[in-house]
C-alpha cells in the first residue's frame, strides 16, 4: 500500500501516513488510538460541564464506562444491521471490531438507551444528563473523525475544490471508487491518486463550529434538554449534507435512500418540534 495523502491546493503533502504500528509484536490500529483519544476528550469535556453545573462528576465517569461497553456495541450492530446482506453469510464476523465497520448513529442510539437506564439508577433527570454529556460527545466526534483520515475511508466523490484530498488508488477500497474518480486520476511519481472530498474534515470542522456555539449559548436555554436538541439539529443538518457527498453510503433496504440522511432528517425534525414545544411550555410558566 502507498502511504501518501495529499491536499494539493493547500500545499500540504503527507508522505507516510500509517494505519497501524506494532508494540511487542502486537499490531495497534491508529484508528483505535484515535477513538480512545476521542473518548477521553469527551469524558474530560463532560466532567467540566458537570462541575460547572454543580453536579457529581463521578456519576459521569460511571456513565462513561457504560457508554464504552454499549456505545461501541450499538455502533457495530447498527452497521451490521445496515449491511445484513453480507453479515448473514458471515455470522462469525459480526463482532469482529478489528475488521472495521461502525456507525456513529448506532453509538448515539445506544448511548441514549444507556442514559435512560442510568437516569433511573441514579435518580437523575434524563434531559439534564443529555445536556451535560452532549458537548463531550461533540468534542469526541471532532477527534474521532480523524480515524477515517488514517484509514483512508469515509470520503466523498471527486472534487477539485480548495480542500480536495488525494489518496493512492491502492490504499482505498475499490467499491468506494466511482467512475468519475477514475476519469480524473492523477499520477504522481508513478502512483495513481484519486481526488476526493475529505468528508471527515468537513464533519470535523462542522462539529468544531457546533461545539463552540453549544458552549457560547449553553446558559441561554428555556428548558432542560434544549442543549441536546440544539446538538441534534446542528449535527443532523451537517451530517445530512456531508452524507450526500460520500461514496460508502448505507442504504435503507430496497431503496436508494441513505440511512444516515433519513436518520439525520428525523433527528432534526424531532429536535425542532421538541424545542418549539419546550419553549412554549416555558413561556407559560
Amino acid at each position: 500500500m502507498d502511504y501518501q495523502i495529499y491536499f494539493p491546493h493547500l500545499g500540504i503533502y503527507f508522505e507516510h501516513v500509517i494505519k497501524s504500528f506494532s508494540i511487542g509484536g502486537f499490531s495497534i490500529a491508529v484508528y483505535g488510538v484515535t477513538m480512545a483519544m476521542a473518548l477521553l476528550c469527551g469524558l474530560l469535556v463532560t466532567n467540566l460541564r458537570a462541575k460547572e453545573t454543580k453536579q457529581n462528576s463521578d456519576h459521569y465517569f460511571d456513565l462513561f464506562i457504560c457508554f464504552i461497553l454499549f456505545g461501541f456495541l450499538g455502533a457495530r450492530l447498527y452497521y451490521v444491521a445496515c449491511t445484513w446482506s453480507y453479515y448473514r453469510e458471515h455470522l462469525n464476523q459480526i463482532l469482529n471490531f478489528r475488521g472495521g465497520g461502525i456507525a456513529i448513529y448506532g453509538g448515539l442510539i445506544a448511548g441514549i438507551i444507556v442514559v435512560l437506564f442510568f437516569s433511573r439508577r441514579k435518580k437523575m433527570p434524563v434531559p439534564v444528563i443529555l445536556d451535560t454529556v452532549v458537548m463531550g460527545v461533540c468534542a469526541g466526534q471532532i477527534i474521532g473523525r480523524w480515524g477515517n483520515f488514517f484509514n483512508r475511508e469515509a470520503f466523498g466523490g471527486y472534487t477539485d475544490g480548495l480542500l480536495a484530498m488525494q489518496l493512492p488508488v491502492s490504499a482505498v477500497r475499490s467499491s468506494e471508487i466511482t467512475q468519475t474518480m477514475l476519469d480524473h486520476i492523477v499520477t504522481i511519481n508513478g502512483v495513481d491518486f484519486i481526488q476526493v472530498h475529505p468528508t471527515f474534515l468537513y464533519e470535523g470542522l462542522w462539529n468544531l463550529v457546533l461545539l463552540l456555539l453549544l458552549f457560547l449559548f449553553r446558559n441561554k436555554t428555556a428548558f432542560h434538554g434544549e442543549i441536546f436538541c440544539r446538538y441534534l439539529i446542528g449535527y443532523g443538518l451537517g451530517r445530512f449534507w456531508i452524507e450526500s457527498l460520500r461514496t460508502d453510503q448505507l442504504w435503507i433496504p430496497g431503496t436508494q435512500i441513505p440511512i444516515s440522511m433519513a436518520v439525520s432528517a428525523a433527528a432534526v425534525t424531532g429536535a425542532l418540534i421538541a424545542v418549539i414545544i419546550g419553549r412554549r411550555k416555558a413561556a407559560k410558566t
